[in-house]
């Protein structure tokens, strides 16, 4: 007999989603027109995996989906209102576009950290709060310390990860140290979920080289080339510190799904400002980290601040990400002649990284308290990670 769930999202999920699609048309139907810009370049959104989950599997890729397509046209509306302050039109062309992406990539990977234990009304807050959130860093860096615009995007990652880490942290429930009943890993959803990844692996240059100016086509194939190389060597290095963590001496299919593309996260910090040895041996260090981090960290980090880390953003994109900044830093330092100038830059891309960590930190406190209230009405321990409470299974349905 199935079990017993709330009647319906309607009275909830419906109207809000309802709202917010309602009042993007509204606002493109006055105040959007499309650019004939002719810069082109392929990338793509990420959804990010977590399908790996035996009885969440439909809820893992249908919510991302719901996340990624709300947040691409929230970043829309928010990233084109500077223009339409000067000129009363929201401007869409294909870097917008591509901006958007990075917005939406960023929440689902926050999102990542609490899925299976929130409900699609709150992933859908969190998406309302974390793009402006990311966009108000972008903003912050240009502001104070004359960082390039969409020089926050390099960032994606750590901040991603920590806003995700810490409303985990804040939305912690009682007695999760002993994990939920529900959260098992299955082979089917793993073997889609891997499948996932690989796509990813394949896409990941593409991602990057987005994040370079496109008007500089050489800077762009480095970042390219780079990405390839590192996301290879994290590839084979996964695979390897997947079976000499492994008290059993096997494989472990989630350590491979996330570990394979953490040279792909560290490179994306500066993926032109690395030689091919120097990024391979980032993608390198990478993986190791990211596979003993998966293995070990994410129980750790339960015990020790009751954050309970679902995919394992820490491992997968926070450490990575921390990485290749440190990486950048380092090979920049090297390049320079003056050590006054480097001290100098040495200090501006720490306050880089701290103002971006402090922002997302920030907002991923004030998010959490905010959907810790009753009001979003979260589900029950019993009830996380489970599909039924949110889709239908006709063939389980009992009959009236």
């Amino acid at each position: 007999m199935a079990p017993q769930y709330a009647p319906s999202l309607r009275s909830r999920l419906a109207p809000l989603l309802l709202f917010l699609q309602i009042g993007f048309i509204v606002v493109c139907s006055f105040f959007v027109e499309i650019s004939n810009s002719t810069f082109s370049e392929l990338t793509f959104y990420k959804i990010y995996a977590g399908t790996f989950l035996a009885r969440y599997g439909f809820s893992a890729l249908g919510f991302n989906l719901l996340v990624a397509v709300i947040a691409i046209q929230w970043a829309i509306i928010l990233r084109g209102l500077e223009a339409w302050y000067h000129s009363g039109k929201i401007v869409i062309d294909m870097r917008s576009l591509v901006d958007a992406e990075i917005c939406a990539a960023s929440a689902i990977i926050s999102i990542g950290a609490v899925l299976g234990k929130t409900n699609p009304v709150q992933l859908v807050i969190i998406t309302l709060l974390e793009v402006p959130g990311f966009l108000f860093n972008d903003w912050l860096l240009l502001t104070l310390l004359s960082e390039p615009p969409h020089g926050s995007f390099r960032f994606l990652h750590i901040f991603g990860a920590f806003f995700g880490l810490m409303m985990s942290s804040i939305m912690s429930r009682e007695g999760s140290e002993q994990g939920f009943e529900k959260e098992k890993f299955d082979r089917t959803p793993g073997l889609f979920s891997m499948l996932g990844s690989v796509f990813l692996w394949m896409f990941w240059p593409s991602f990057n080289s987005s994040l370079v100016n496109p008007m500089d086509p050489e800077k762009r194939l480095m970042a390219m080339c780079n990405t390839y190389l590192a996301l290879a060597v994290s590839a084979v290095t996964a695979f390897a510190v997947s079976v000499l963590s492994s008290s059993k001496g096997k494989l472990n299919l989630v350590h491979l799904q996330s570990s394979i593309l953490a040279g792909g996260v560290a490179v994306g910090v500066s993926p032109p400002s690395f030689q091919p040895w120097e990024a391979m041996t980032v993608g390198f260090i990478a993986a190791v980290v990211s596979t003993v981090g998966f293995r070990y960290l994410k129980v750790h980090m339960l015990v020790a601040f009751q954050c309970h880390d679902t995919c394992a953003v820490l491992s997968t994109h926070g450490l990575p990400g921390l990485l290749g900044w440190l990486a950048h830093l380092l090979l920049q330092i090297r390049a320079l002649d003056d050590h006054t100038m480097a001290i100098r830059f040495a200090v501006f891309d720490i306050s880089l990284l701290f103002i971006t960590l402090s922002v997302s930190l920030t907002m991923g406190t004030i998010t959490g308290l905010l959907l810790k209230w009753n009001l979003w009405r979260p589900p029950q321990d019993k009830k996380c990670f489970d599909d039924q409470a949110y889709w239908e299974f006709p063939h389980l349905a009992v009959p009236k």
